[in-house]
């Protein structure tokens, strides 16, 4: 596939207006204008992936074809090791956050994984999975990750999801307490979207 966009205007597949903040910051310098899913009222497909990358294709395809535009797709979550690496895939899904809030899910994956390993292993990694599709069927993914430690309480009121209780390696605030400008470079979502980016746009 080639690897020019030759558009300068994508669909981003999701209904997260943190996600797409975060995506139209990165992605401005390149002059790429980012429309949300909500923009152009499309459907959410079902998540029906094993894998990060699986529901980012699920995403993007669906958009694309819907859309008759390029579009872009990322699947993210938390992975807590002492926890297998949950809860994964099912970070948006765990206990339920979009009903009972992202405070409650975090409270509930501190009780846990205390449960589990007497508060010894809080290691984990925010996993990013990006797709891109387009009109004639072709895709493209990437992948990015990044590690740290769980903390508690949860601390910081910017980011969204898991962001206040997770301290990336090398710093000593939570993603939530760092300034977008930071975390805009050593996310997950930065890594695969620097990789989206060589790739595409440079």
């Amino acid at each position: 596939m080639s690897n020019k966009l030759n558009t300068n205007m994508l669909v981003l597949a999701t209904h997260n207006a943190g996600k797409v903040a975060e995506m139209q910051k990165i992605l401005a310098p390149y002059d790429i204008k980012v429309l949300s899913a909500d923009d152009l009222k499309l459907s959410e497909p079902e998540e029906t992936g094993t894998t990060f990358v699986e529901n980012a294709l699920i995403k993007a395809i669906s958009a694309s074809k819907e859309a008759n535009m390029v579009a872009i797709a990322d699947d993210s979550g938390l992975c807590v090791h002492a926890l297998n690496n949950r809860p994964g895939i099912y970070s948006a899904r765990y206990n339920e956050p979009k009903k009972n809030g992202f405070d409650y899910a975090m409270k509930c994956l501190d009780e846990e994984l205390k449960e589990k390993t007497d508060n010894k292993d809080r290691s984990a990694h925010f996993s990013c999975a990006i797709a891109v599709a387009f009109p004639n069927g072709e895709t493209k993914t990437f992948e990015g990750i990044v590690n740290g430690s769980l903390c508690w309480p949860a601390r910081g009121n910017a980011g969204f999801g898991y962001d206040p209780m997770f301290v990336p390696d090398g710093y000593d605030k939570s993603f939530a307490e760092l300034s977008g400008d930071v975390k805009n470079k050593i996310s997950h979502r930065a890594n695969a979207l620097k990789q989206f980016i060589d790739y595409f746009l440079k």
